[in-house]
Order: C-alpha cells, then structure tokens, then sequence
C-alpha cells in the first residue's frame, strides 16, 4: 500500500520553470483570445478566453502552493505546509465550477438573441489557443500525476484544449453553412465538460480538508491489523486522517493485555509496524491502556 508515498520527493525545484513557462503562454494566448472574441463577436471564443485566463492564474496559483509545499514544520505549522497544494487545488476547481455556470447562462442568453459570428478569425485565434493549449499540457503533464495541485492546473488545460477545438469546429461550421447557433451550443458543451470535470475532482480535496480518512485505506481493517497482534486486546478512539494528499496518520487508544503489560512498548512497536507496512501509516501515535483499566464502552472512531 504504500509505494504511492515516495516518488514526489523526486525534484521539487525541476518543474517550476515548466511552470513559469505554462503561465506565460496561457497569459499571451488569452489577450489574443479577448481581442479576437470582441472583434468577431464569438461568445466560444471569449468563453475560450475567459478560460484560458483562469488557466494562467490556476498555474500561478499552483506554483506558489508547490513552493510554500516545501517549507519545513515549524512551532506554527507542525503538520509542515503540504496542504497549500490542497487549499490551491480547492480554489481551482472552485473557480472552474463559476466559470462553467457563468458559461452556461451567456449560451442560454445568446441562444435566446442570436448574434452575427466571423467565422475565420474565430477558427485562426482557435487553432493558436489549441497549440498552446496543447504545450501547456504536456509542460504540466508528468507533474499532474503525483500532485491533486498540479492535476487541477493541468485540467483547466484540457478543458482549455477541448475547448479550442470546439471553437475551431463552430467557427467551422458558420463558414460552411452559417449555423451562428452552434457558437452558443459548443459553448453550452464546453461548460457543461467544465463542470464535470471540476465536481468528480473536487470531492478528493475536500476530503483532505476534511480530514477524512485515506481513500485507498479500509479504516475497519486497520482495527482488525492491530487486533490480530498477539498481546493486543483492542484498539479504539482511533483517528485515521490524510495530513496531505501523500501523507496519513493515526491515532488511537491501544489496549493491551492484562497478562502482556510487561511487553507492552514491544506490542505498540509490533502495531506501528505492521501499520507501515500494509497500510503505509507512516505517523502512527499510540496511547497505551491495559485492559484492566482501558476506557469504559469506548468508541471505535473519534473521541478525545
């Protein structure tokens, strides 16, 4: 279970200027996006620019919580700064989810009052956003793996690209045949994309924030692990919470038996191992009780 908890130690520093390159681009191709939107009155097009822009300010916002990531647990932040890339990944998908409902309400208004559409600036000023789009993809691809942070940069990019080649197929379209409604419609599926993407990714950083217990860890068998071990009669008033995105911990009341109090310390050794190694709890903290004088009717979860 644990071999997920070690490879984003790897070079902190090595995507930063993959980073910075990403928001420039994403902020040069939104102006383009803006001037061309308003001088040929695509709506898809400054829904493209709109996104873009959130784009640009996703991935400034994820590069300064990848760099407060970093800083070391002090007296302030015991815990260390790991969850700045949760609170960044909170806002991005927050800022996702307007963007895709405010989308949705000028394609609903532009369906009821149609407006003329140039369709060749539209599909030029598309095809540039899709390349670039397309670069800023693959600058933040192989870091949006390991980081909940990254991912959502990296998502407003894909939403971005699919976007692109959207405008490029309505601007496409009212050429060949002046279908101007297909501006409000693509742009009604680029929201609609939006905000599925954002909700089935916003629940896990939720979570964190939560303090919910680890996905990938079933909390009962963590009770039953620590149960199996000789020596222990019972684990209870267990907290199972992820610190970050790579790190869970757990705390509880462990209670050992009456007749094994003399290998007490080596029974608590025994479950912080076995811990580690099968559910990768790396903070594991331990209050010990002998079962003489554990906890009366005590709860397994939660419980000072």
């Amino acid at each position: 279970m644990s071999h997920h908890h070690h490879h984003h130690h790897v070079d902190p520093e090595a995507g930063d200027f993959r980073m910075a390159m990403a928001v420039a681009v994403n902020m040069l191709l939104t102006v383009a996006q803006v001037v061309g939107g308003i001088l040929s009155g695509s709506l898809a097009m400054i829904a493209d620019a709109l996104h873009n822009f959130s784009d640009a300010i996703s991935l400034i916002i994820a590069a300064l919580a990848r760099k407060i990531a970093r800083r070391p647990a002090n007296a302030e932040m015991p815990f260390g700064y790991a969850r700045a890339e949760t609170v960044a990944a909170l806002i991005n998908y927050t800022t996702l989810i307007v963007i895709g409902v405010y989308l949705m309400i000028e394609a609903i208004l532009r369906f009821l009052s149609p407006e003329p559409v140039e369709g060749w600036m539209v599909v030029i000023i598309a095809a540039v956003a899709l390349v670039i789009d397309v670069v800023t993809a693959l600058l933040t691809y192989s870091m949006s793996k390991g980081s909940q942070n990254i991912r959502a940069a990296f998502l407003h990019n894909v939403a971005d690209a699919m976007g692109s080649l959207a405008v490029i197929l309505a601007g496409t379209l009212i050429l060949l045949f002046g279908w101007t409604w297909i501006d409000p419609l693509v742009t009604l599926l680029i929201a609609g994309y939006i905000l599925w993407m954002a909700l089935a990714e916003i629940g896990a950083v939720i979570r964190v924030l939560m303090l919910g217990s680890p996905p990938d860890v079933v909390p009962a068998q963590v009770i039953e692990a620590a149960q199996a071990i000789e020596g222990v009669a019972g684990l209870h008033k267990a907290h199972l919470w992820q610190v970050d995105e790579h790190t869970a911990a757990l705390q509880a009341h462990l209670v050992v038996d009456e007749g094994a109090w003399a290998r007490a310390d080596g029974i608590k050794t025994a479950v912080k191992k076995e811990m580690q190694t099968r559910f990768g709890l790396r903070h594991v903290t331990l209050e010990l009780e002998c079962s003489r004088h554990s906890c009366a009717s005590p709860q397994d979860w939660g419980g000072a």
